[in-house]
């Protein structure tokens, strides 16, 4: 991932330095474990954790030769432990070394995700407690609906993070084994112990069953599961560039001082934070399709996942995590224009009330077929009055069809038109949402 959608904590668990540290503290682990079971030398086992190093660049050299990476890290490491270092990699292969390794790697990964995923929930959370008895317009298809509470449009979200939190908890459990079991995964070569040795240490569980390679169905649900995460987001950016569009108003993210919208026009304001999320979500999303594909190997190994995984593991946990960083301080920020949430809401007249007039007249006697003509012929004559630009009421529209006073009082009928009827049970449904 590039640098302008990074940040550090994510890049540096991708980094080289840390993949070969975790290679390293593997090899170390097995030989304690060798050593105990009388394998090898107690000795060995100490002087490799006393005397092993590495360094990125004669590795980078001697892979030249190899065209192994695995095996110029082993030779590297030998060059400073010395006649020990026969003892490393004893009975283990390849395979046990980089699976683990991202094991690790995606078990860090998903910490500093769900790290990310609390701290945009505590906004959403506080955003939500603060919106929960605004009144504003629902609205189905791009279309005025009913009126809901503007907090309860922020806790469908908060809903949606905290199970994509849930599922990130699962995944990451899921990904974090461990596997030292030699070549085609038979243990013939390495003890069963030394790899439950190895999955202590490392915080990882033992992988049962191990080919000769970690089962990838393991990682495509942890990048299916983050490909969801990343959708929830891009659901939470498209709700915010439509309530910033010109015409309705009603949000708006963060606009710092001295931040221009656009070269040619001074006065832009463009919901670039949300756009941009929108953008990153896509590239987390293309992780799925290939660790999908992962999954189907040959036989008991082969390396088509390898080089997909190398690209694709750094690049979709880094865009996530720069994704709900930015998030969370977009929520923080984002400005709620109450006046203009009114504004919207009062715009047709009072056309968002006619379930409520449907269901009166129902109560009143009328039959449902004829209620919905009754009030779908006032709301489409309406809706022409309104588009001639004149100024209408739909309550003083249905007060002078005679065929609606006959069934319904003008207090009755006035009794249908209280926004606040529509958000009498927001509270409990927040209640509802923490309690999940």
């Amino acid at each position: 991932m590039i640098p302008r959608y990074s940040r550090p904590e994510m890049t540096a668990i991708w980094t080289a330095e840390n993949r070969f540290r975790i290679w390293f503290e593997i090899e170390a682990h097995a030989c304690d474990a060798l050593a105990k079971l009388g394998v090898i030398p107690a000795s060995a086992a100490k002087n490799v954790w006393k005397k092993g190093k590495w360094e990125i660049a004669r590795i980078d050299e001697i892979e030249k030769v190899t065209r192994h990476d695995v095996l110029a890290f082993l030779t590297n490491l030998a060059e400073s432990v010395g006649p020990d270092a026969r003892f490393i990699h004893q009975g283990m292969t390849s395979s046990d070394v980089l699976d683990t390794a991202f094991s690790v790697q995606l078990k860090q990964a998903s910490d500093l995700l769900l790290n990310d995923l609390d701290k945009v929930l505590k906004a959403l959370a506080k955003r939500v407690e603060e919106n929960l008895d605004v009144v504003t317009i629902g609205r189905s298809h791009g279309i005025h609906a009913e009126p809901t509470s503007f907090g309860l449009k922020l806790a469908t979200h908060y809903a949606a993070f905290a199970r994509a939190k849930k599922r990130l908890e699962a995944a990451r459990d899921e990904v974090a084994t461990c596997a030292i079991s030699g070549p085609v995964g038979t243990f013939a070569t390495v003890d069963p112990r030394v790899e439950a040795h190895v999955a202590k240490k490392l915080g990882l569980s033992v992988e049962p069953i191990s080919t000769q390679v970690i089962p990838r169905d393991r990682h495509a649900m942890f990048f299916a599961t983050i490909g969801v995460l990343a959708s929830s987001i891009e659901n939470f950016a498209i709700e915010i560039r439509h309530l910033q569009r010109s015409e309705v108003r009603e949000a708006e993210e963060p606009f710092a001082k001295g931040q221009k919208g656009s070269s040619a026009m001074p006065h832009k304001r463009n919901p670039i934070l949300s756009e941009n999320l929108t953008g990153l979500a896509r590239i987390v999303r293309a992780s799925v399709t290939p660790a999908l594909e992962n999954v189907a190997l040959w036989h008991e190994r082969d390396i088509s996942h390898s080089a997909v995984e190398r690209v694709f593991g750094p690049d979709a946990t880094i865009a996530l995590d720069f994704a709900l960083t930015r998030l969370a301080g977009l929520i923080e920020g984002m400005t709620v224009y109450r006046e203009r949430i009114k504004e919207n809401l009062d715009s047709l007249g009072g056309l968002h009330f006619s379930q409520r007039v449907l269901l009166a007249l129902t109560q009143a006697g009328v039959s449902r077929e004829a209620s919905y003509r009754l009030v779908q012929s006032n709301a489409m004559e309406f809706w022409r009055d309104l588009q001639k630009g004149k100024t209408v009421d739909f309550k003083a529209k249905l007060l002078s069809d005679p065929t609606v006073a006959a069934h319904l009082s003008p207090k009755a009928l006035s009794a249908c038109f209280d926004e606040r009827f529509y958000i009498r049970h927001a509270r409990k449904i927040w209640k509802r949402v923490l309690a999940a």
